[in-house]
């Protein structure tokens, strides 16, 4: 059929085209991914924690934070959000104990880290003000690697390098992978000004550039993924520091994996929705980052249609020769129609694939932690096979909940 002809060599296109971005990014800028830069001067900085029913991590956390070796960081804000957990009394504790820690508590459950976020800005009066997830632990270098680039009067977001820390079972040990990878293309999107993302893990950002965009967005289930759009919006700059380490606690399970996914595509939505109207507008926002995703969501929709067409095509077909082949009483395959030349569509999808998997193996070995981890080549190959193939599903339902109004934390 033609038309899946044309949407076959689109497909490809689209997907060599960010290939070879990100390769031809990656070999000019191969020196700079983990580019320190040093402060000229020690920023004063605050730490807000949101928290809601996080008895187990919040305690670690806080440790992580106060073991932080940069002197500029003046306060830990801790946001409990009403949690019905022991969370609160957790959190008093460590007030009692260090002075640097401030304990407050949202009027009533806002239903959402935005909420508590911006509930806990409130009390922020330093230079920088940063943001990290009750369940995720910096390494006590991170926040010095970050500040160093607020030199730029211009910079309005500096982000770090999420890490999986319980990698316990087989669901957890690919979200690792996929972390790094993620962290990696993050880096080379920031060659290229056009990160989309300051993560809740821990990010930083120039309080003058937080109160610019009226902080986060509450209605908004990836209030990160939005606020950072709206700085690149502003004219602010974003930018990642590699080597600012954060172990974040993944998913174990499908069903927690699946709900979080949801919610994160959900808000992507949510946000292209938002910002529509500025494609191939308003600078890097709208003439690479908005088309970046809208046309990834293409590959992946895409890819996943070809698969099914291709799949359910072949199995009807050898279905149907088989049964009118023995009803007529004639051999199902003669050695004549056997052909051993492949398609230039299928070569196209199998240079593709291994493109892709080189770029995995190099994204990986690229990968700096506390400590050597061995990834194993049948994880990368469940990562590259199995695991992408979920997230076209993903999105289809995303798209329908958030037609539906389905918007739930």
């Amino acid at each position: 059929m033609q038309w899946l002809t044309v949407l076959y060599l689109v497909y490809t296109f689209i997907a060599f085209y960010f290939l070879f971005i990100y390769v031809l990014t990656y070999i000019q800028n191969r020196k700079e991914i983990y580019e320190i830069i040093k402060p000229k001067k020690i920023f004063s900085l605050s730490i807000v924690v949101p928290c809601y029913n996080e008895g187990k991590s919040i305690g670690k956390n806080i440790e992580a934070l106060l073991a932080s070796e940069y002197p500029g960081l003046e306060k830990i804000i801790i946001v409990d959000d009403c949690s019905t957990d022991n969370s609160f009394d957790i959190i008093k504790a460590y007030a009692k104990k260090y002075p640097k820690i401030m304990v407050v508590q949202t009027p009533t459950n806002t239903g959402r880290a935005a909420g508590a976020k911006n509930y806990g800005a409130k009390f922020v009066k330093t230079e920088l003000i940063g943001f990290s997830d009750a369940d995720s632990f910096p390494e006590k270098n991170a926040i010095s690697n970050m500040v160093g680039f607020f030199n730029d009067n211009e910079m309005g977001a500096v982000t770090s390098r999420v890490l999986v820390e319980n990698r316990k079972n087989m669901l957890s040990k690919i979200q690792s992978i996929e972390y790094k990878i993620i962290a990696f293309t993050r880096k080379l999107l920031g060659f290229l000004d056009s990160i989309y993302v300051t993560n809740g893990p821990l990010s930083i950002y120039r309080k003058k550039a937080f109160d610019d965009v009226g902080g986060f967005d509450y209605k908004n289930l990836t209030e990160d993924i939005e606020i950072t759009w709206h700085f690149v919006a502003k004219g602010w700059k974003v930018q990642m520091a590699v080597l600012a380490n954060i172990y974040s606690i993944v998913p174990e399970k499908f069903n927690e994996w699946w709900r979080q996914r949801i919610r994160w595509n959900i808000g992507g939505v949510q946000t292209v929705a938002k910002y529509s109207k500025k494609i191939l507008k308003c600078g890097m926002l709208g003439k690479f980052i908005l088309p970046f995703f809208v046309l990834s969501w293409f590959l992946g929709l895409a890819g996943l249609f070809l698969l099914v067409y291709r799949a359910i095509n072949y199995f009807i077909t050898k279905f149907l020769i088989a049964k009118y082949s023995i009803a007529a009483n004639i051999s199902i395959l003669r050695f004549e129609e056997i052909s051993l030349n492949p398609s230039i569509l299928f070569l196209f999808g199998l240079l593709l694939f291994s493109l892709g998997f080189v770029f995995t193996i190099i994204a990986l070995a690229y990968s700096r932690e506390r400590e050597y981890d061995r990834t194993k080549i049948r994880d990368i190959f469940i990562y590259s096979i199995f695991y992408l193939l979920m997230y076209p599903p993903l999105l289809i339902i995303s798209f329908y909940k958030y037609i539906k109004r389905e918007e739930k934390w």
